[in-house]
């Protein structure tokens, strides 16, 4: 829930990544898949049963991190979980009607990344009202979250990003990997994988899109183990 990084690919096709930064008994073992209208799969959430990322077969995508523009004072009665409301988001038929339709109120401030066949969001709620922007789709994008990085640590991991797109030709899978395993300076509290004891870097999980498949590999970095699945894009 806590860096994000987006690296498009060609028409339809992108690798989002993100490392999980949180507490170890809420990092799941697995993925899971629920089947439906849309089928939808996920790592599930130990505590709340939600999820931070998700991908559909309609090719959507969603993506939460903790915090919108600034850290924010928490509170102990919010209505409804983060992860769930990113599940509910698929029963919307859009970005834009989602946004008008679903109630934000007592949900904790976030940053949602939206990917939309042809289009990128970012929608980002501070508890007064969602700020909704569109991105450049064919953009290299990263994110971090506001609760754990102030704007200054913000600022460097994005230096750390700029610096490895620097004349870069390489985007595999094992290139983004390698930035989201290793990236920093060296100081624990803010490198891309992360340890400040009480919470910490506890997976990193990959969406692969293409014009016909959405793949998600989970890299349990606690067990040491990697589960991958697969959806089918039927159009």
């Amino acid at each position: 829930m806590c860096t994000v990084t987006y690296i498009p690919n060609g028409a339809g096709s992108f690798i989002l990544t993100t490392n999980r930064d949180e507490q170890a008994v809420r990092s799941p073992k697995d993925l899971s898949k629920v089947a439906g209208v849309p089928q939808l799969l996920f790592p599930r959430d130990g505590g709340a049963g939600g999820s931070w990322v998700v991908t559909s077969d309609t090719g959507q995508a969603v993506c939460i991190l903790n915090g919108a523009f600034e850290r924010h004072q928490r509170r102990s009665d919010y209505r409804l979980s983060r992860g769930i409301m990113a599940l509910a988001f698929f029963a919307f038929p859009s970005v834009e009607n989602f946004v008008q339709n679903f109630d934000f109120q007592d949900i904790e401030p976030f940053t949602m990344i939206i990917y939309e066949p042809e289009a990128l969001y970012e929608l980002r709620w501070d508890e007064q009202r969602p700020h909704l922007k569109a991105l450049d789709i064919e953009g290299y994008h990263i994110w971090s979250s506001a609760t754990l990085y102030e704007p200054l640590v913000q600022a460097k991991r994005e230096q750390w990003f700029a610096d490895w797109l620097r004349g870069r030709q390489d985007f595999s899978l094992d290139a983004i990997m390698d930035f989201h395993q290793n990236a920093g300076d060296g100081d624990p509290w803010n490198d891309v994988v992360m340890n400040r004891g009480f919470v910490q870097t506890v997976s990193i999980t990959n969406i692969i899109k293409t014009p016909h498949t959405s793949t998600m590999r989970y890299h349990d970095l606690l067990r040491g183990a990697v589960k991958q699945d697969q959806l089918i894009i039927p159009f």
